[in-house]
């Protein structure tokens, strides 16, 4: 994000400073000699797996930096299970109970009301796999609500600023 900008980053958004700052040494190598391009071409697959290594202390703090952090996760994933199971549970539980309604001849029930329903069901399960990451409070130090409708709107908007900002670089 811009430093500008009135909201806070999250710990896990990544930094926009660091692209910038690999363009800006990208274009210091094209003004060297190519004695220095060879030399620093030589460096980079060092520091890239001394990067890479998991021993390393800095790799460590870079993806903890651009992970999700596990409280976050779990948030997520709890509000996931909530809004695509039960909806996707509801199905399964319609599409046994029309089952049973028409082989033991209590109700006809037209087949296409039967997908209608089934599906219908399976939607909104698909559905709330997406509210449910998006609901969730994506800050560590706070809850959000039960249903997550202001959350959602702060993800939402976070998630469209970030379509926007890659859109226009690209």
């Amino acid at each position: 994000m811009p430093s500008d900008s009135p909201r806070n980053s999250l710990p896990f958004e990544p930094n926009r400073k660091g692209k910038k700052a690999a363009g800006a040494s990208e274009g210091k190598s094209a003004q060297n000699s190519k004695k220095d391009q060879a030399q620093s071409a030589q460096a980079k697959p060092a520091q890239k797996s001394a990067q890479t290594s998991p021993s390393t202390p800095t790799s460590r703090a870079a993806r903890s930096d651009a992970s999700i952090p596990e409280v976050v996760s779990r948030r997520m994933l709890r509000r996931m299970v909530i809004f695509s199971g039960v909806p996707t549970f509801l199905g399964v539980g319609v599409f046994f109970l029309s089952y049973f309604l028409l082989v033991n001849q209590v109700l006809d029930l037209p087949k296409y009301a039967v997908f209608l329903t089934t599906l219908g069901c399976f939607g909104l399960g698909v559905v709330g796999l997406s509210y449910g990451a998006l609901s969730a409070s994506w800050d560590e130090d706070r809850l959000g609500g039960w249903f997550g409708a202001s959350e959602f709107q702060t993800n939402f908007g976070r998630l469209t600023e970030a379509w926007r900002t890659s859109r226009k670089s690209s």
